[in-house]
C-alpha cells in the first residue's frame, strides 16, 4: 500500500476504500496535531480498543482496517463513513463528499422513480389495450394530471412563473 505500489493509478480511484480510509485517518489525525497515542486514547474513550502501534500499523499499510475499526475512526473525526473511505483529495473537501453522496442518493432515487414510471405506464397501457372504449378519455386524465403535477413541482422548485 506504498505510494510505490499505486504510482500508476490515477487519484481518487474510489474503489480502494482500505487505502483511502489509511491515509485519510493520516491526514486527520496531523491535521489536529495529534500523535497516534492521542488519536488511540480517543478511540478507546469511544468505546474502540485501538493501541497506538495498531494505528501507526494501518496509516502505513501494515495492519488491515476492520469494519468496526473504521466506524470508530469516522466518530471519533467527526466524518462520515463514506467520507472516511472515500478518494483521499475529495474526502478532504468533506462539502465534496456531502454533495456527491447527494448526487449519488438523487441519482438512485430518479432511476427508481423512472422504473416505477415504466411499470405504471405498462399496466396502464395493458388494462386500456383491454378496455378500448375508455383509453381516450384516460389518456387525457394522465396527460393532464402529468402537466398539472409538473407544473406544481416546478412552482415548488422555481417559484411562480411572472404574470404577464
Amino acid at each position: 500500500m506504498s505510494d510505490d505500489d499505486h504510482e500508476d493509478e490515477p487519484e481518487g480511484v474510489l474503489l480502494k476504500g482500505e487505502d483511502n480510509a489509511a491515509q485519510r485517518i493520516k491526514a486527520e489525525r496531523e491535521q489536529r496535531g495529534w500523535s497516534t497515542t492521542t488519536l488511540s486514547d480517543r478511540l478507546n474513550e469511544a468505546g474502540y480498543e485501538m493501541n497506538p502501534s495498531a494505528v501507526w500499523r494501518i496509516e502505513n499499510g501494515k495492519r488491515r482496517i476492520n469494519l468496526d475499526e473504521a466506524i470508530g475512526f469516522a466518530e471519533v473525526f467527526g466524518v462520515s463513513l463514506s467520507n472516511l473511505v472515500g478518494p483521499p483529495a475529495l474526502a478532504a473537501a468533506g462539502r465534496a463528499m456531502e454533495l456527491i453522496d447527494t448526487v449519488v442518493a438523487a441519482s438512485a432515487a430518479a432511476q427508481r422513480a423512472q422504473h416505477a414510471h415504466r411499470r405504471a405506464n405498462a399496466e396502464l397501457i395493458a388494462y386500456l389495450d383491454e378496455h378500448p372504449d375508455i383509453r381516450e378519455e384516460a389518456n387525457a386524465m394522465v396527460s393532464n394530471a402529468i402537466a398539472e403535477s409538473t407544473m406544481k413541482i416546478n412552482q415548488e422548485e422555481f417559484g411562480a412563473p411572472p404574470q404577464p
